[in-house]
């Protein structure tokens, strides 16, 4: 059994799909099978099959997701991309040789990562992943701030009602207690 966090996750679930990352208030499937696709851990993978140093990183990634490394990009190839049909070895004398005229120049190559000049690649949405006590934090925070302004919801939050559309036991009574609320207000 592993203890990540306060969490016991045991042996036999599936990294994935089961309970082992959906055991953390605040992860669900969508996000556990992002976070299983950054660190390298694939769909049948169990927690017993981690490796000490994989489950390290889950670990400090989970700690703190704004502080850890964002995963390597590599550059992508345009779309106008034609693929070579020229062997192997050709290509490799042929970089060489480019590389040894740029060393000889002394210039930085002038190539630019695609995804880093394309707007449509969003940031990495790991980074404000909050689970745990900071995601509960965040929920009472925001039920405190519904009671203060006095809105509709804070106030059924306030007195212990169904907030978004739920049916209660006795409708009636619910109608006088928010009639009541409402003389006050």
């Amino acid at each position: 059994m592993v203890y990540v966090l306060g969490v016991n996750l045991p042996d036999r679930h599936l990294v994935k799909v089961h309970f082992a990352l959906t055991s953390f208030y605040g992860i669900g499937h969508h996000t556990s099978e992002r976070i299983c696709a950054r660190f390298q851990m694939h769909r049948t993978c169990r927690v017993r099959d981690l490796t000490p140093l994989q489950v390290t990183a889950l670990a400090s990634f989970l700690s703190s997701p704004k502080d850890s490394l964002s995963p390597p990009r590599y550059p992508t190839a345009t779309p106008d991309f034609v693929p070579s049909t020229t062997l192997q070895s050709e290509l490799a004398a042929e970089f060489r040789a480019g590389r040894a005229k740029r060393e000889a120049d002394n210039k930085k190559p002038e190539f630019k990562l695609r995804r880093l000049r394309d707007a449509r690649v969003r940031q990495d949405q790991l980074k404000d992943l909050k689970i745990e006590a900071e995601l509960k934090q965040v929920i009472r925070e925001n039920i405190a701030h519904q009671k203060m302004i006095g809105s509709y919801v804070g106030r059924r939050h306030a007195m212990g009602l169904p907030v978004r559309g739920q049916n209660t036991q006795n409708n009636a009574k619910t109608a006088r207690k928010l009639n009541r609320v409402d003389r006050w207000n």
